[in-house]
């Protein structure tokens, strides 16, 4: 009498799955969480990105228009509201107001160590709130903005040029504005936040 062969559904089911099979899920798995991580994040990254692109464009459109060193309308700096507001082409070395003149690569080494430290940090300073994504989503596409400059330039592009009467603010640029907007915002939430929590009844 002949015996039919037995089913291998229950032997299968006890084997080991195969590595390629584990690769594909573990892939898988990987372009889910870079996903959902960067929809977390996508406040963050997208300012950044506009920051940088607008910082970058706005200095090449510069760059193509007025030889280095522009400054003063005799020089060739383009007027836009006369006596107050000039497009110029100068250099910074240094930091804002030119401090650490002369230490462009010191000062993008620091600006690189910045953006890891606030990626490796993130949790810690609460980049999953949209308004802190805001605020550092301007300060991270001006850091690298101006980094860039430090890498490719040796120096960062400053172009524009604000008169207040006989005072004369130093030279700024996109990647700046960003920077002080981002910082700015971020001691207005976190003075608001300190006084509300003064404010609560301890518990």
């Amino acid at each position: 009498m002949s015996s039919e062969p037995q089913p291998h559904s229950d032997l299968e089911s006890r084997l080991p799955a195969k590595p390629e099979a584990n690769l594909i899920t573990s892939g898988a798995a990987q372009r889910r969480s870079f996903v959902n991580r960067f929809l977390t994040y996508r406040l963050l990254f997208t300012l950044t990105l506009v920051i940088f692109v607008l910082d970058q464009l706005t200095k090449l459109w510069i760059v193509e228009r007025l030889p280095f060193g522009t400054y003063g309308e005799a020089a060739g700096a383009i007027p836009i509201i006369e006596g107050f507001f000039y497009l110029v082409h100068v250099g910074n070395t240094g930091a804002a107001w030119s401090m650490l003149s002369g230490q462009s690569m010191l000062l993008a080494v620091i600006a690189a160590g910045t953006l890891a430290a606030i990626f490796f940090w993130r949790h810690t300073l609460g980049l999953r709130d949209r308004l802190a994504q805001l605020c550092f989503g301007l300060l991270c596409g001006g850091i690298l903005g101006n980094l860039v400059d430090r890498v490719r330039h040796g120096h960062v592009i400053d172009f524009i040029d604000l008169h207040f009467g006989s005072y004369v603010y130093p030279t700024f640029n996109v990647a700046d504005s960003g920077i002080c907007v981002g910082v700015v915002i971020y001691l207005w939430q976190s003075m608001r936040t300190a006084k509300a929590e003064l404010k609560s009844p301890a518990r």
